[in-house]
């Protein structure tokens, strides 16, 4: 009992009742949307925003956030399908690429730490940068993957499950029992409550910070290679505004854009009630540029709830 009224007046409860909502409109519209087929489908798309979304949470919950995922994701799909293509291991190729996105990451943190320097300005820096060096290291254009093993990876299923949605539940419960179970996921909340008193209190804000950045960067070089796997190339030009639809996913889920509240499950939430409006507006076949102006507005209602949130705590 105590758990549900926790969910409850955590706004869980809404969140439910919304991803429902949506489901019996869009199912009322099309009779392809509801379908066991076209959830999976939802569940598969979502795998690489998912994982940002998660890193996302934590970053958002620190008081920090980063616009580089999308960057760091396509940098990181071109690289593994470079280094594939040379032949090397599979497994080292993901280890090399997950590498690089950590060492992104690590960097980010840096400049955030040293420069002292907003993190939205800065990671909108570092954003620019990476896409760069993503079209740089493909000469523009897509790279394309032989490789049989890795090409499953995005295309077996597992009791009829995909393996990127096996990844991404099992990536959000391992980060959401560190979140929750942890004095490592305590300390986000603190210091993404007050700074300063978590620094009086024994706490170091910059070591916290680039270990941030650096998970941030890890699980976006991880979405990436997913991707890759699903398409069969590593796509330079893939993923942009994957970071604004990662940061809408955690706002809806209930994390605070100021920092200091927010949860994996309800950034869950957010990720479903996100992708289903996504893939609704798909199937409706609604045009693209009205896509992109849904999904604004949709970015726009959850900052709106976070501000009300945030009121209703000060009473």
């Amino acid at each position: 009992m105590e758990r549900i009224k926790k969910y409850v007046s955590g706004g869980k409860l809404s969140l439910f009742v919304a991803l429902v909502v949506m489901w019996v409109i869009f199912s009322m519209l099309s009779p392809y949307f509801f379908t066991t087929q076209n959830s999976i489908n939802i569940l598969v798309a979502a795998s690489l925003m998912g994982l940002v979304a998660i890193g996302e949470t934590y970053l958002l919950i620190g008081g920090l956030v980063d616009l580089s995922p999308g960057s760091t994701a396509a940098l990181s799909s071109v690289i593994v399908a470079i280094l594939l293509r040379s032949g090397l291991n599979m497994g080292l190729a993901i280890i090399i690429s997950i590498i690089i996105g950590i060492f992104i990451g690590m960097i980010n943190g840096i400049i955030v730490n040293k420069l002292e320097i907003e993190p939205f300005i800065a990671t909108l820096a570092s954003m620019t940068i990476v896409r760069g060096a993503a079209f740089i290291f493909s000469g523009g254009k897509p790279i394309f993957v032989s490789n049989k093993n890795f090409i499953l990876l995005g295309k077996t299923r597992v009791l009829g499950i995909p393996i990127p949605v096996l990844i991404l539940i099992a990536v959000f419960i391992i980060f959401g029992i560190i979140l929750g179970r942890t004095s490592f996921g305590r300390n986000i909340y603190v210091i993404g409550g007050n700074k300063k008193a978590s620094f009086l209190a024994g706490l170091n804000p910059q070591k916290m910070t680039l270990i941030l950045y650096m998970i941030m960067g890890g699980l976006s070089a991880l979405g990436g290679i997913i991707l890759t796997s699903r398409l069969t190339s590593g796509q330079p030009a893939a993923n942009i505004g994957l970071e604004f639809d990662a940061i809408t996913a955690a706002v809806l889920g209930g994390t605070a854009f100021t920092g200091g509240v927010g949860t994996i499950f309800g950034t869950f939430l957010g990720v479903l009630i996100l992708q289903g409006f996504n893939n609704g507006l798909l199937i409706l076949n609604v045009p693209s540029f009205w896509q992109y102006v849904a999904r604004g507005l949709l970015l726009l209602i959850a900052l709106a709830f976070d501000y009300i949130r945030r009121q209703r705590r000060k009473k």
